[in-house]
């Protein structure tokens, strides 16, 4: 009998077949550590913080002379012909480049050649050289004439009186500046399809016509963000216009400079500060031109830097709410 109790108590204890079982509890699902990055991300934010002290808390760059520098009128007369020698400089430059383009997609060979002797001997020279060079091209020439090749001259003008410090500096940066854009406009132009060619072709449309109402515009989506690209190194570039007596932004801190040998380091941070804001200028038209002709080639645009910071905030709202809710 006490065994058959037993028994009786032990059936009765076991759980049925259809008895349905408890669920499961759930369990978060953790994230994948990453020591490495955690690491490095602690190294580079202790350098920026104590390259960030250093700046501030050393005396030798003068901060309050730096303030007192920055916003004079001699450092904004020559930020304002900076400005003129880069705007009249990249246009002029364009322009040649497009010249220079199409000569180099002639089917003439000489003026394939001439193109790409002038590409390749402005690319080789530094700048500096083709400045000083000109600056001093009054004493080779004195006075330049238009004729008949060895024949009588139509006029003829005194070289010294036009070439001018403004002169000499834009046309020696749009010289220098052409080789490059010269190139930029060709890799625009091969990018269009060829059956683009083909299609306009087959329309029986005058060459010319083809050009502008065809291929330069789709060579645009290619050209434009490049040369955008390229102006930032104009920016920079028109601090060698000094040497040609141009007083510019570099020009005006560096007679300064020689004025007042003890600011000469926060007149430098003047200058470079100025340099930091103009060539974020330009790659904040950079990002928007490339976003416009973005158009039509990717299925959607590319967010701009306020749409990439709400969507950040919106990220991390979420993410409070998730850990909030575990």
């Amino acid at each position: 009998m006490p065994e058959s109790s037993g028994a009786a108590v032990s059936l009765a204890a076991a759980p049925s077949a259809d008895t349905p079982s408890p669920p499961a509890t759930a369990q978060r699902v953790l994230p994948l550590r990453r020591p490495g990055r955690w690491i490095a991300t602690a190294i580079v934010l202790v350098l920026v913080a104590q390259f960030v002290h250093g700046l501030v808390s050393n005396p030798f760059y003068q901060w309050d002379r730096f303030a007192y520098w920055f916003l004079r009128p001699t450092i904004l007369d020559g930020l304002l012909i900076t400005l003129e020698v880069t705007a009249l400089s990249a246009v002029l430059g364009l322009l040649g480049g497009i010249v220079l383009a199409l000569a180099r997609l002639s089917r003439s060979p000489v003026l394939r050649a001439v193109s790409w002797t002038y590409v390749w001997a402005l690319r080789s020279i530094p700048l500096i050289v083709v400045l000083i060079f000109l600056y001093n091209f009054s004493a080779l020439y004195k006075t330049l004439s238009v004729g008949v090749p060895f024949g009588p001259a139509f006029f003829s003008f005194d070289e010294s009186r036009l070439a001018t410090d403004m002169v000499v500096a834009v046309v020696g940066l749009s010289l220098n500046e052409a080789a490059y854009a010269a190139e930029v406009v060709r890799g625009g132009i091969l990018s269009v399809d060829q059956g683009q060619h083909e299609a306009a072709a087959a329309l029986g449309l005058p060459k010319g016509h083809q050009f502008r109402r065809i291929v330069f515009p789709q060579a645009l989506r290619s050209i434009t963000p490049n040369y955008v690209n390229q102006l930032i190194g104009l920016v920079k570039s028109t601090s060698l216009v000094f040497y040609v007596s141009l007083l510019d932004l570099f020009g005006s801190a560096q007679t300064m400079g020689s004025t007042y040998p003890g600011d000469i380091v926060p007149l430098l941070l003047v200058v470079t500060v100025w340099y930091l804001i103009l060539t974020s200028l330009v790659s904040v038209v950079q990002f928007y031109v490339e976003r416009y002709y973005a158009r039509g080639a990717t299925r959607a645009l590319p967010p701009t830097p306020l749409q990439k910071l709400r969507t950040g905030l919106a990220d991390l709202r979420a993410r409070a709410r998730r850990e909030a809710a575990i």
